[in-house]
């Protein structure tokens, strides 16, 4: 049988299926911080400040470049899990294609566009003459990866939407398997300095998309790939289009909670700011680990949706957000009793240790009220019913700064943190009251 072709008959969900699905998930997410680590290791062993600086300036730019496309990842994984369900195999492969073209289309106009896009980064967050001068070489390397980088969101997707996310830890695992390899031979052995690591990402993340694309292959031995009318299909485009740039919207509002947690922090001092930087790594951890259900509610909710099936959506997400569930209060229990040690390991400054573990407490109960938003984002993007996620998303925001004027005022960084878990208790609510028009727009299948 084709790795695309939809099955016989459903396949049964339960916690097995489940948790196939989602531990590669959660490995592979596992994995990125390790990546991180050697590159500032491998560059710090240079014994100057501006590389390490160079890089991470580079990397968090590109990555917030790259990070506009993530909608691709979603909608693809939707888009993708609807036309498996409903059998459609031809659909399935054509998804694969449309994704390739976009990340095609938009890393080449990230290339063809780096130099004002450098420019503009470098204006909201300067740096030192010898800093941006290394950082711009480091940026002016990898940005020839971007088409590779945003075709891997694609075809995550994909894979996830067929449940494969076996290979998509396979991937993951290459591609930062030879990121690592290559930056201790480029930059060690070859003494290639900050060129070297953003050289060793580029051939990581080329020889990434050729694996994918390998794994991928059954989808290339179904003529539909090719089917240049279905894939440039109008109303298809059309549909995918306002599924992305819902999801796009949506992320955008969300960053901007992210990015005005840490500007409001900054109002307490140096030593808040970074402990309130500390905190939100548990934050991180949670997300990663999360993630494994969410996009396991994606899968199982966009096949049910495909297949026009209201009971198997039900079912899907009942039982991803019971391991969500589990994953979330083992989580919180860990943070409450390993918490301080943690800290410990991400800082020695004793000030920041001490003014993290005062508000400890936001992370212990960060999993519990983060936990529905994270579940019905999964049930949503598989449903693709993103204008739901959209709306919802500006009520969350609205809420958040609504919290944050009234709580900061009187309760300091405490009512930052409130505000903050409430955004994602928030999110939950909306999304839930939402969610039985979801369950039974599953009989019409998708809009």
């Amino acid at each position: 049988m084709s790795d695309i072709a939809s099955p016989a008959a459903p396949r049964v969900i339960g916690h097995r299926r489940v948790l196939a699905i989602a531990l590669p998930i959660v490995l592979s997410n596992a994995t990125t911080p390790i990546l991180g680590a050697v590159d500032t290791g491998v560059i710090g062993q240079l014994g100057a400040a501006p590389p390490i600086g160079a890089v991470g300036i580079g990397a968090v730019v590109l990555t917030a470049i790259y990070w506009i496309f993530g909608f691709l990842r979603m909608g693809t994984a939707g888009l993708t899990g609807q036309a498996h369900g409903a059998g459609n195999t031809a659909e399935v492969a054509a998804m694969l294609t449309r994704g390739l073209m976009i990340a095609g289309a938009a890393g080449l106009g990230l290339i063809a566009l780096q130099y004002p896009l450098f420019a503009g980064a470098f204006r909201v967050a300067p740096a030192s003459d010898e800093v941006e001068t290394l950082a711009r070489g480091y940026m002016a390397i990898r940005i020839w990866s971007a088409p590779a980088a945003i075709a891997v969101y694609a075809i995550t997707g994909w894979l996830i939407a067929l449940e494969r996310t076996r290979s998509v830890l396979v991937i993951q695992v290459w591609m930062n398997g030879v990121n690592i390899l290559l930056d201790l031979v480029f930059v060690l052995g070859f003494g290639m300095g900050v060129g070297g690591v953003a050289a060793a990402t580029v051939i990581a993340e080329w020889s990434g998309v050729l694996l994918a694309l390998w794994l991928c292959r059954a989808a290339f031995r179904v003529p539909a790939w090719r089917d240049w009318a279905r894939v440039f299909d109008r109303p298809r485009l059309k549909r995918m289009a306002a599924v992305n740039t819902d999801i796009l919207i949506r992320s955008l509002l969300l960053q901007t909670i992210v990015v005005s947690f840490m500007f409001f922090g900054s109002d307490f001092g140096d030593v808040q700011l970074a402990a309130n930087q500390v905190l939100f790594q548990f934050l991180n951890i949670t997300a990663s680990a999360l993630d494994g259900f969410a996009f396991a509610a994606e899968a199982l909710i966009g096949q049910a949706f495909g297949a026009r099936d209201p009971a198997r959506v039900r079912r899907g997400l009942r039982f991803t957000a019971l391991w969500g569930l589990i994953t979330a209060a083992l989580l919180a229990l860990a943070f409450g009793l390993g918490g301080p040690a943690i800290i410990d390991v991400m800082t020695t400054a004793e000030p920041v240790r001490e003014a993290a573990r005062h508000y400890l407490f936001w992370m212990v109960i960060a999993p519990l009220t983060g936990l529905t938003s994270w579940m019905l984002d999964g049930a949503f993007i598989g449903a693709t019913r993103t204008r739901d996620m959209r709306n919802m998303m500006v009520l969350s925001v609205l809420g958040y700064y609504a919290a944050v004027a009234v709580l900061m005022p009187l309760y300091g960084n405490h009512g930052l943190w409130a505000a903050l878990n409430l955004s994602y208790a928030l999110r939950g609510l909306t999304l839930g009251l939402r969610y039985p028009a979801l369950e039974r727009s599953a009989v019409h299948g998708a809009d």
